[in-house]
């Protein structure tokens, strides 16, 4: 996708579109810092605190009504969700300087430029495998695979799924592999720790005392 293209033709449309205002651009510019972020995935996770900060906006109901705005005006393609530990999800639709529109695979014509070429598809496809498991099943076979129990896998899962997919507060996690390699290393050093002070005598008593010596 070229970008440079996209941003001229989409100002373009923004300074034909009276039903726009200052606000509504902010917002689609937060949204495409996010998408670059994704490396231009089709469909990709946003957090309402991240686009809101990055839009420099301070009310819910207006974020949330220019997200239902640009969508109206086809500008994105807005899913909402409605489970709290899990992102809502957008669609950039790509636009081109010298077509009308060009739109996602969902909206194909004669007049769509789509720039990016097989090799990137299947180069973004494999990125998109490591940045976030689809499911919780999938985390639990990774588990398997690496000779771990179930009970660790949902642990993994449920804590990630919880604080939105990030390390340290706002880094958003790129790779749940090595993510996950990392929890079993720190679960290992947890479980070394534990056993050394299980198994330490402070005391320095033996199994076999004789009560008949004086202390």
């Amino acid at each position: 996708m070229n970008y440079i293209k996209h941003l001229n033709a989409v100002f373009k449309r923004f300074s034909k579109d009276s039903s726009l205002n200052a606000t509504h651009i902010s917002v689609y510019m937060a949204l495409f810092q996010s998408w670059n972020i994704h490396r231009f995935k089709e469909l990709f996770y946003i957090h309402r605190d991240e686009i809101m900060e990055m839009a420099k906006i301070g009310s819910n109901p207006t974020y949330h009504r220019c997200l239902r705005k640009l969508h109206d005006q086809k500008y994105i393609q807005y899913l909402p969700s409605h489970n709290p530990y899990k992102g809502s999800r957008v669609r950039m639709f790509i636009f081109d300087a010298s077509s009308k529109q060009v739109v996602g695979k969902h909206e194909t014509s004669s007049e769509q430029v789509l720039t990016p070429s097989i090799n990137l598809n299947k180069q973004n496809k494999n990125l998109n495998k490591l940045e976030l498991p689809q499911s919780e099943n999938e985390v639990l076979i990774f588990f398997k695979n690496k000779n771990w129990p179930e009970l660790e896998g949902r642990k993994f899962y449920n804590h990630y799924t919880s604080i939105g997919w990030s390390v340290r507060g706002n880094i958003k996690i790129t790779n749940w592999h090595a993510t996950a390699e990392s929890w079993m290393l720190k679960a290992n050093d947890f479980r070394s720790q534990s056993s050394v002070f299980q198994n330490r005598d402070n005391l320095k008593t033996t199994k076999y005392k004789n009560y008949g010596e004086p202390l």
